[in-house]
């Protein structure tokens, strides 16, 4: 449950602010540091970190107490203003989405509760987030459908069969592709290994693969730090000269979904060191079956 506090997706989250200023003034305490540095650099599975906030100094929750005050006064004006928009005096419907990340039982302290609540809104609205962008693809292929049946409209029968054609080979050649490891196999990350790392396949060692992709070294692999790891299966896909831009990206976010299905126990959106080592132990991880990525190639040419 600590991943969220460390890994802020460039999500247009209403709470993203006070997410990141917690998190700062948290790293701040000595004490709170340590048990974070503890609780990546353990061998032992992350324990519940808001329990230590009893023990971080007085100037600091000093900090989160008049940090949560603002965050609710800041609410109280959204909430009347929202209120104020609507029609006669009926509350909008989804107020209370606004208040998942904030216990307002004591709106003056920032306790436990708030740094749980914290932590959980966070990690369902990256879901959240994720789902979106699986609708906005589907939006973006029945577009594409559309726009392509406008323009056979304006062709001549020969210009139509020569696009059917092109779309057949399109077709074909996907279906014909390489075979695509399955994302977070163990020859999917030896391929990692080998052809984006450099080094030699005999001498793979899934510690060190994870230490050189945690770019940042904050002991998680994000977002970010695993779709790097996709990229070699999705070129075996898609042409560079003859590329869907946002089905490439739908295809990589499939791809981190599959792995964070396999690793992430806990999840919170993240993999840490320790969940990546448990996974690699288990008999799943070397079974090394393909992965079918299925495309939809269509007529989206100017």
């Amino acid at each position: 449950m600590t991943g969220v506090l460390r890994v802020l997706r460039d999500v247009e989250l209403h709470y993203k602010t006070y997410l990141q200023q917690v998190a700062q003034y948290l790293e701040e305490d000595p004490h709170f540091r340590e048990q974070l540095r503890k609780a990546i650099s353990s061998d032992a599975q992350d324990g519940p970190l808001s329990e230590e906030l009893d023990f971080v100094h007085r100037s600091i929750r000093t900090k989160l107490d008049e940090l949560k005050r603002k965050e609710v006064t800041r609410l109280r004006l959204l909430l009347k203003t929202k209120h104020d928009l609507t029609e006669g005096n009926a509350q909008l419907r989804d107020h209370q989405a606004l208040l998942n990340h904030l216990d307002f039982t004591n709106p003056h302290e920032f306790d436990v509760e708030d740094l749980d609540r914290l932590i959980k809104a966070a990690t369902n609205d990256l879901k959240e987030t994720d789902k979106q962008q699986h609708q906005i693809f589907k939006q973006h292929e029945l577009l594409k459908e559309h726009e392509r049946r406008e323009r056979l409209k304006h062709m001549t029968p020969e210009e139509r069969l020569s696009q059917e054609r092109h779309l057949q080979e399109t077709k074909e050649k996907h279906r014909n592709h390489s075979k695509v490891n399955h994302p977070g196999s163990e020859q999917q990350l030896k391929d990692v290994w080998h052809d984006m790392d450099g080094l030699d396949e005999e001498d793979f060692n899934s510690k060190t693969l994870f230490t050189l992709h945690d770019m940042n070294q904050d002991g998680f692999l994000d977002e970010a730090e695993l779709e790097v790891l996709f990229t070699k299966e999705l070129a075996k896909v898609f042409d560079q000269n003859d590329m869907d831009m946002m089905e490439l990206e739908e295809k990589r976010l499939e791809m981190r979904e599959e792995l964070m299905n396999m690793y992430d126990t806990n999840s919170d959106q993240i993999i840490s060191k320790q969940e990546f080592m448990d996974f690699t132990e288990k008999e799943e991880f070397h079974k090394n079956e393909e992965w079918e990525v299925r495309t939809k190639p269509g007529l989206n040419r100017d």
